[in-house]
Order: C-alpha cells, then structure tokens, then sequence
C-alpha cells in the first residue's frame, strides 16, 4: 500500500469556488448549506477534486437540492463508489428553506453554489446565493466599474 502525504488532504478552507458566480448574476441573497454526501464524496473533497461552476439549485418535495455539482470518483475506493453528478441534499433550516422555495418561483430568480468549502469543525459546506442573471450590458458595466476601481487604486497609490 503506497503511503500518501497527510498534505495532500484539505483540512479546512476552501475545495472549490464558482469565481464566474458574482459576474453572470445580481446576488441578493447567500446561505450556508450542509451537504448529505456519502464517504467516498467527502474523501474526494478532501483531495480538492469537485467543480461547482455549472452547479444550480432545483426544488423536490419541498426541500433544496443542488444539481450538476461534480464530485470526482475516488481513486482508491472499495467495492462502491458515488456517481459524480447526482443531486445532493443541502441542509438548512426550515426558515431559509421557505425562503429559497418562494424567491425561487419568481420569474428569472435562481440558486447558484458560489463556494464549497470545509468549516472549522471538518465539516462540507457549500455557499449558494440566491440571484438573477445579468444582461450583457450588467456585465460590460461591472467590468467598467472594476477597471475604474483598479486605476483609481493605482492612482491613489503614487
């Protein structure tokens, strides 16, 4: 059995982030969610071997689901394994569950996962923000406003 390098593995901190998230839609709205994952889903993670750019989140049976989140298989795995793009159960209170449901069924409003991330506790959580997606002209304004802002750093600094 090879041995492996306890570094390798993330702790704590950050697995994945969605960077495109804050660019292609107006969130208004962010929640911690908890995942429901099996074992070989959070050995996985714990290599860093997920991607949540096209992850988004769909309503059954009044509960909130994330959909399209890749969870690579893990390599070293027995007789089972997870399938890499199943929907996952996000954990949340009854509250922001209601909350989620009645923004979701406005038109044009989504549920999009902006970071997957390991907490203090070892534990997967995922950052959703609840938003709409923005025109191309939105996007053309925000690149304004962030080329402004990094001139006006460099102007401010000599």
């Amino acid at each position: 059995m090879a041995k492996t390098n306890k570094s390798e593995f993330i702790a704590t901190g950050t697995v994945a982030q969605n960077r495109r998230a804050r660019f292609d839609y107006n969130i208004t709205e962010t929640y911690i969610a908890g995942l429901v994952l099996v074992g070989t889903e959070v050995k996985s993670l714990r290599r860093g071997h997920a991607n949540i750019t096209d992850a988004y989140g769909i309503v059954e049976d009044g509960e909130v689901y994330m959909s399209n989140m890749f969870i690579a298989a893990y390599e070293n795995q027995g007789y089972s394994s997870h399938a890499e793009r199943r929907n996952r159960k996000l954990l949340l209170n009854h509250r922001e569950i209601i909350k989620i449901i009645n923004s979701l069924q406005r038109k044009g409003s989504t549920l999009i996962a902006i970071k997957l991330f390991f907490d203090a506790k070892g534990r997967a959580k995922l950052e959703i923000g609840l938003g709409t997606g923005k025109k191309l002209y939105d996007k053309l304004e925000t690149a304004k406003e962030r080329d402004w802002s990094r001139e006006k750093a460099r102007i401010m600094a000599h």
